[in-house]
């Protein structure tokens, strides 16, 4: 089973065996960990569908991300890619709750995955809500959500929930390792100081080269930065307009530079660092996205550089 997740595997098949299977979980853990992957597995171990046919499996259904609207969705008839949806709407819900009218196709079961179940619309998820309480007989949810508190706490109580814990960095390193293997010393490290014990968060830091990044933090770090010239360079590494995942990928970076250097008598400057990570999540939850990546870059390297010069004065 996936890296790390043996124990909510085990706890997954020995509830599936036992006399009375609960009909709703809720797979909980940050982003990156595999919870989809695990969801999916689980699913067609409850409908018996083999691996290769578990996507297209008829009892086994996802909600995710939709587009903003049917309208648009006829719109695209022509192929071309629709705007998708911040959320998951009442009227996907209302859907699928129109499909478990019905019996299951193949067999006595069905799976319904919805994820992100933490990003279900507040009417979503109230109308989710009466499914849960009277689910028909044979059908079983799988709730994957990275952020469980924001759900209704009436949801997270009709759920047995399944906790997805970070991944040790050793083995982290294993599993780029195996899965990037032209991955370099500089880049996997970097991957692993960010991605915070999430293995997706690393294999997409991998694919974004960031061990050159790591090192020009480093370099600040160790050396301030009076002319500017350091911070420049890192401004031209991060790229002129990066999108929200290389933004945060940089945000966890620097988090995790300051964590391994920072002189316990300085001032910490990781909750700065904190704070544009939330202006991140949230301007990524708007239709439109200015942030100054260049100014971004440059309010590091000042915190890093800040870092080095207080160090000096302290050693001295």
């Amino acid at each position: 089973m996936l890296l790390g997740h043996e124990t909510a595997w085990r706890e997954w098949r020995e509830a599936l065996g036992g006399e009375r299977m609960h009909h709703a979980w809720l797979l909980a853990g940050r982003r990156g960990l595999g919870k989809a992957s695990f969801a999916l597995a689980a699913a067609r171990a409850l409908v018996g569908a083999g691996e290769g046919d578990a996507a297209h499996h008829p009892d086994i259904h996802t909600l995710t991300y939709g587009p903003k609207d049917d309208k648009e969705e006829r719109k695209r008839a022509d192929g071309k890619p629709f705007e998708q949806a911040r959320s998951i709407r009442i009227a996907q819900i209302r859907a699928m709750q129109t499909r478990l009218s019905t019996r299951p196709t193949l067999g006595d079961c069905r799976a319904i995955i919805i994820d992100p179940a933490d990003d279900l619309e507040r009417n979503a998820a109230n109308a989710l809500l009466k499914s849960l309480e009277e689910p028909p007989v044979g059908t079983f949810f799988l709730l994957v959500a990275h952020s469980p508190a924001r759900l209704l706490p009436t949801i997270r109580s009709r759920c047995r929930v399944l906790r997805f814990p970070t991944i040790p960095d050793m083995d982290m390193d294993r599993l780029l390792a195996d899965l990037a293997p032209n991955a370099d010393d500089l880049t996997r490290a970097a991957a692993i100081a960010a991605a915070a014990g999430s293995p997706g968060a690393a294999l997409q830091f991998v694919d974004m080269e960031l061990g050159k990044v790591a090192q020009a933090m480093r370099n600040i770090l160790d050396r301030g930065d009076p002319d500017f010239q350091l911070r420049g360079t890192l401004a031209g590494l991060i790229g002129a307009r990066p999108d929200r995942d290389r933004i945060r990928a940089v945000l966890e970076l620097a988090r995790s530079v300051v964590a391994q250097r920072l002189d316990p008598s300085l001032a910490d400057p990781r909750p700065v660092i904190d704070t544009h990570s939330e202006l991140v999540r949230l301007t990524g939850e708007q239709p439109t996205y200015n942030f100054d990546a260049g100014l971004l870059a440059m309010e590091i390297g000042t915190l890093l550089a800040n870092a080095a010069t207080a160090s000096e004065r302290a050693d001295g």
